[in-house]
């Protein structure tokens, strides 16, 4: 008999969600193959088997919050009774009872979609009759893992949805069209009474209200575990690390002929304006390790590699891949690197290995015709860099004025482990390399 335990998917997390499962006790399961759906506080990811054999009881079902290195499930050969369950086997206040119910517990109590979306609430365990009955209905539901997160967040009842992916899929556009003919059920009735949690102080410490003004209406959406994550996250960097912000102007013509050039040269439109800002970012770093680094407390980490990171923006977040070793990457290379880590990242099929490891992050928003913006620093790295759209202009050239593409970047920085100067130094080089894309 194998455990099937809650996988470690970062070094911030202590636990994780079970969103749904994909087999079901009695089914059979081979290594490698996709047990059930997790989501971390950063991405969902499919839980794969590493024991072949037979499912013989889901422990924590969907819905169900189990910490790392818990067990959530029990894989074992066809006719092998389940053990009795061992403290570390229902380690979440989130798991079913299974030694009250090692029946009842393996049939999900409720799809993610009829999963209430506080996580202290995964279903409680039924009596056997209703649990079997729901789950034949339950295992025809086929959806993607973000149509699925959607409809927990609006608790709509998947059941209720029209799929047109591939045999039925339910997918994000099925949701959006469903919400959008006013047919799913309202959201905003149970979640009033979330907020006003007894014994909890009234004031938060974000600075705006917790409650809604009189005669204001309006629905409570809960947060998911992305955008809590965050939202914390955010809130620690911001009160806790002094930010001082730099930004220059950076003509652009020659990164952009550059670009049109290694496009022609290739014979496909890879590369874009980010992939050279990408590299001319992680390629400045090299001669200023200050701002490659990470504060300790009573010292800095200079780190070694340089793997940038890159904002990307998903409806229910922002989430940063990162591009390993991209000084040392041909120009390329990180295009397809970023155009994989980008759409796989909106796909909800991103690896958390992926996600870790940055040691400097771009955000680019020039997509959105944004001038110039300032970032919060992503830590426990040392700096970020805000880059806008490359806009025509009148610029000076000598005694004449001419038009050029010009483009803001602003960095952000961590004054406990560098300076100003040495900000204002490192654009400098940024910028020589953008404008004189040969060295790159």
């Amino acid at each position: 008999m194998a455990e099937v335990i809650m996988p470690k998917m970062g070094d911030a997390m202590i636990e994780g969600k079970v969103l749904h499962w994909m087999k079901r006790p009695g089914d059979q399961v081979q290594v490698g193959e996709a047990l059930a759906e997790i989501e971390t506080d950063k991405v969902n990811v499919e839980l794969t088997a590493e024991e072949g054999g037979v499912l013989t009881q889901i422990i924590v079902g969907d819905g169900g919050v189990a910490p790392v290195g818990g067990t959530i499930a029990m894989i074992g050969r066809p006719g092998e009774a389940p053990p009795a369950p061992t403290p570390s086997a229902t380690p979440s206040p989130q798991a079913p009872p299974a030694a009250q119910a090692p029946q009842a517990a393996p049939a999900p109590a409720a799809s993610a979609a009829q999963a209430p979306a506080a996580p202290s609430a995964p279903g409680k365990p039924a009596p056997a009759a209703p649990a079997a009955a729901r789950a034949p209905t339950e295992e025809r539901i086929k959806a993607s893992p973000l149509a699925r997160r959607m409809a927990a967040e609006q608790s709509i009842d998947l059941s209720q949805v029209e799929g047109t992916g591939p045999e039925g899929r339910i997918t994000k556009e099925d949701l959006e069209a469903f919400i959008a003919r006013g047919t799913g059920p309202p959201a905003a009735p149970p979640r009033p009474a979330a907020p006003p949690t007894p014994g909890a102080p009234p004031a938060a410490p974000a600075p705006p209200p917790t409650a809604p003004a009189p005669g204001i209406p309006g629905a409570d959406v809960a947060l998911s575990r992305m955008r809590q994550t965050i939202a914390r996250r955010m809130s620690e960097s911001k009160q806790q690390v002094p930010h001082f912000y730099v930004t220059v102007e950076i003509l652009m013509d020659e990164a952009a002929k550059a670009r049109e050039q290694m496009n022609t040269e290739l014979g496909q439109k890879i590369v874009s304006l980010n992939d050279l800002i990408l590299k001319a970012a992680a390629v400045a770093l090299r001669a200023f390790p200050n701002l490659n680094a990470t504060f300790m407390g009573e010292m800095v980490r200079r780190h070694d590699e340089i793997h940038m990171g890159f904002a990307v923006a998903l409806p229910e977040g922002l989430i940063v891949p990162v591009i390993r070793d991209c000084d040392r990457k041909p120009i390329p290379d990180i295009a397809r690197e970023a155009k994989s880590l980008g759409e796989r990242a909106r796909s909800g099929k991103l690896h958390p290995t992926e996600l870790q490891g940055g040691t400097f992050t771009v955000s680019n928003l020039g997509m959105f015709d944004v001038e110039s913006f300032i970032a919060i620093i992503n830590p426990p790295q040392a700096a970020i860099l805000a880059v806008g759209s490359a806009r025509a202009q009148p610029v000076a050239d000598g005694d004449r004025v001419r038009v050029a593409r010009v483009m803001k970047a602003t960095i952000s920085a961590d004054h406990r482990v560098t300076d100003g100067a040495e900000a204002a130094r490192y654009l400098g080089e940024f910028r020589r390399l953008l404008q004189e894309p040969g060295q790159l």
